[in-house]
């Protein structure tokens, strides 16, 4: 990205699409898109409606910075530009929280199926709510919903109390500092979701390097990464009204197991629940008794 030539903004797209992909990002051009247009302070449609117009040495030096700290670092575009979209919501991320995913998405489309009354007043918990993504979405649906997240990370409950700030959602979302159920004792709530860590340990070192960027209390659970999840199908049946609806994200290859874990432990009504590649991503049970 040499200072001497004239770069348009198209020129720095395709610069920089190509320099991704030589260092083996796999969203190259949606990457360089979304870290051009924080460069140039626009929206990325408008990248296209300016595709031939020069870009300033200032801006091609704020944008030279980003490229290189995704490209060498390996740093996720989300924790350069501190945000990131979900269900059609912009959310703060910072190094304190989990980045949220698309295959996220299933999750709240899993529990919005289970609870589809859009009138109903609700009592949600998201447990391990980190940015808040999954709570504020479900209090977005569900206009009549109170939420209740926990998270063991003050930094993420904090991340996550701004979130709902700025999307006007802090009168209906509360948040407690705990280890997933600590802070509820005697509490009892129509749904129970959470997004918990779920990898093992022995993956780490398989695992793309962004991650390294993403807290490790977020991502990592035991040595087959079922050490949360075996807890949550145990003890949320405590906190859930009768015919309560559990839902949880999984990797993909844990789905038997967790199948298995629900059956033995009494719940009913067991779904998985696929994301847009197929892949079976959440799961879905129902607490004991009388819906």
């Amino acid at each position: 990205m040499s200072a001497e030539r004239v770069w348009t903004v198209l020129d720095l797209l395709r610069w920089t699409t190509d320099h991704f992909t030589s260092r083996g990002i796999d969203t190259a051009r949606l990457d360089a898109e979304v870290l051009l247009a924080y460069a140039l302070e626009c929206d990325r449609l408008r990248l296209y409606l300016d595709c031939e117009k020069p870009v300033e040495e200032t801006e091609r030096g704020r944008f030279r910075e980003l490229v290189q700290r995704r490209a060498d670092e390996r740093i996720p575009v989300a924790l350069l530009t501190g945000s990131r979209e979900f269900w059609s919501l912009s959310f703060e991320v910072t190094q304190d929280v989990l980045v949220p995913r698309p295959e996220t998405e299933t999750l709240v489309t899993a529990a919005l199926e289970r609870l589809p009354d859009t009138e109903a007043e609700l009592r949600v918990l998201d447990v391990g709510t980190g940015s808040g993504a999954v709570a504020l979405a479900l209090a977005a649906e569900r206009p009549k919903a109170r939420v209740v997240a926990t998270d063991l990370s003050a930094a993420a409950l904090a991340v996550a109390g701004r979130n709902a700030e700025r999307l006007g959602l802090a009168d209906r979302v509360a948040f407690a500092e705990g280890d997933l159920f600590e802070p509820l004792a005697g509490e009892r709530f129509d749904l129970v979701i959470s997004n918990p860590p779920y990898i093992g340990r022995g993956e780490a070192d398989s695992l793309a390097p962004e991650l390294r960027h993403e807290p490790e209390s977020a991502l990592y659970a035991g040595a087959d990464g079922l050490e949360v999840l075996r807890r949550l199908v145990a003890e949320a049946s405590d906190y859930l009204e009768a015919g309560g609806v559990l839902a949880l994200e999984i990797d993909p290859r844990q789905a038997p197991a967790l199948l298995q874990l629900c059956s033995d432990a009494g719940w009913r009504d067991v779904r998985t629940h696929r994301d847009l590649a197929g892949r079976e991503r959440a799961v879905s049970a129902l607490a004991g008794g009388e819906a």
